[in-house]
């Protein structure tokens, strides 16, 4: 097959991509991606359109699980292409990572970067909290430190409430 028939191919399976892969996933997200790519000279193609389609969904998700959901459609698309496809969302404001401990950074959509993370270190669970659930914290760090904290970059790690009614805490080290 030539390299232009695998371009067709794939350009029809984006074409089936769910309309709606979670509850905040629209046909104007989808606009409205496609036009930020466009307005500042890029290509929309399907693989951008299917790495954003796979944070969109994944929601906290490292690119390896990103290409991992992108191969279910597309299962020529390399990590590499995923990897340059972040860096190029990112860059255009599209969608912003972070750090959830040691490993590789995960991504989200930047439009829904406004929240906090908890992090439960026995099960992994990662738990979205409005800033407001911070602001003594940060009000503290300000007044008492002169520390003026960005929250959009804040990972508190503890135990889940599930985790603490099912065991008592484990004895560890200290963690990453």
């Amino acid at each position: 097959m030539t390299r232009a028939g695998k371009r067709v191919i794939l350009t029809r399976r984006a074409a089936m991509l769910p309309r709606r892969p979670h509850p905040g996933y629209s046909r104007a997200m989808t606009q409205a991606w496609d036009k930020t790519l466009r307005a500042r000279g890029y290509r929309v193609t399907p693989q951008r359109q299917l790495v954003l389609a796979a944070v969109t969904k994944l929601e906290h998700a490292t690119p390896e699980e990103i290409w991992a959901d992108v191969q279910q459609t597309a299962s020529g698309v390399n990590i590499s292409t995923i990897y340059r496809a972040l860096e190029l969302l990112e860059q255009l404001g599209l969608v912003t990572h972070t750090h959830l401990g040691h490993g590789a950074p995960r991504y989200h959509l930047a439009a829904e970067a406004d929240h906090v993370h908890l992090v439960c270190a026995e099960c992994g669970r990662i738990t979205q909290v409005p800033p407001e659930s911070v602001a003594p914290l940060v009000s503290a760090l300000e007044r008492n430190h002169g520390f003026q904290t960005d929250v959009g970059h804040l990972t508190v790690f503890g135990r889940c409430e599930t985790c603490r009614a099912g065991a008592p805490a484990r004895e560890t080290g200290p963690t990453a």
